[in-house]
């Protein structure tokens, strides 16, 4: 596969970054993580904003800075709280990799994370960007990063066509990147591309007629940039639950598999899934469309220790339930008794 190495010349560059940071000082993002150079609290940042809008981020950042200040606090947490704190963000694997990766820089590096990016990527959940966006936000290293916004601007930028989702084609946008870098004030820099992507390099309507450095740009039609790979359909699955419940209290398990250490409702008995539903939700989940099947079950007779557990209305808001089955469970309790009526089995 051919990948054009025709890079922007150390003159254009120079004029490129001059006019991306112009643009940058009047229109940036005010955003909280911008106003640090708190490793932690930027190292934070970067978890939350692993596939979640910066809109969906902002009302969790803060409070999770006021109850987690720093990696010994996040530490000592159970991963029961920290799950909780992290409902509504999706993707739990990130909240129990930030998680342990606060006891290991407080285990072996005495909380302080460390600067170098190869022990940074040696982190749980870390990759390569995140390495990337912690040393250039936090310690100014002049580092290139290339995510979904960085990954648009480079593309059209200069004129790519081949698909960014390939090996070949993630390593040059690399390459690009690196070629534009400044020798000082990175993270200023990296910031300007990031906002540039989010808020005038759109994907669809790019906003070209007020882009700052449309001169610089080579494609005659951008919106057909980047190119990707054709998708694989994701995989249908159904999950039939149980909801049950007793004398105001309803029955769960902690979940060992998906929402690893969460609170789900328990898998439904075969003979209950010849019955019609109570409820019925669709949601996505990695290459997955799930769909989420709810049936009304009496009590188990007898239950093998360990396989689930009583909760009261009351303790639902203080325990980690993933967001499909949260959504179900106030639903199906909102219903009750009157719609729900006998099928509800209360014993």
């Amino acid at each position: 596969m051919h990948v054009s190495t025709n890079l922007i010349s150390p003159p254009d560059s120079r004029n490129f970054r001059a006019a991306l940071l112009r643009w940058y000082r009047r229109r940036g993002r005010d955003l909280p993580w911008r106003r640090t150079r708190d490793p932690y609290a930027i190292l934070v940042s970067e978890f939350m904003l692993q596939q979640t809008q910066v809109a969906t981020v902002l009302s969790y950042y803060n409070e999770w800075l006021r109850r987690w200040s720093d990696f010994s606090a996040l530490a000592r947490a159970s991963e029961s709280s920290v799950l909780h704190a992290w409902q509504g963000l999706g993707y739990y694997a990130r909240a129990r990799n930030l998680h342990a990766t606060a006891r290991i820089v407080v285990d072996r590096y005495g909380g302080h994370l460390p600067r170098t990016i190869a022990r940074t990527r040696a982190l749980p959940g870390i990759g390569r960007y995140s390495a990337h966006a912690i040393a250039t936000f936090a310690f100014d290293q002049s580092v290139p990063i290339v995510e979904a916004n960085t990954a648009r601007v480079l593309s059209r930028l200069f004129n790519f066509r081949t698909p960014i989702d390939c090996t070949v084609g993630r390593e040059a946008l690399w390459n690009y990147a690196e070629s534009l870098l400044p020798k000082r004030s990175a993270r200023v820099y990296n910031s300007a591309l990031l906002d540039l992507g989010a808020l005038v390099c759109l994907p669809r309507q790019p906003k070209c007629a007020i882009c700052p450095v449309k001169k610089f740009c080579r494609p005659k039609n951008p919106q057909t940039l980047p190119i990707k790979k054709i998708p694989r359909p994701p995989k249908e699955l159904i999950e039939a639950r149980a909801f049950t419940f007793r004398r105001n209290r309803i029955l769960l398990e902690q979940s060992s598999g998906r929402w690893h250490g969460m609170w789900i409702l328990p898998p439904a008995r075969v003979r209950s899934v010849i019955t019609r539903p109570i409820h019925t939700s669709i949601f996505p989940f990695t290459n997955h469309r799930i769909t989420l099947k709810v049936f009304a079950q009496p009590a188990p007779r007898t239950r093998a220790r360990g396989q689930g557990r009583w909760f009261s209305i009351a303790q639902l808001a203080s325990i980690p339930l993933p967001s499909p089955h949260r959504r179900a469970v106030e639903q199906l309790l909102a219903k009750r008794p009157q719609k729900l009526g006998s099928t509800l089995a209360e014993a």
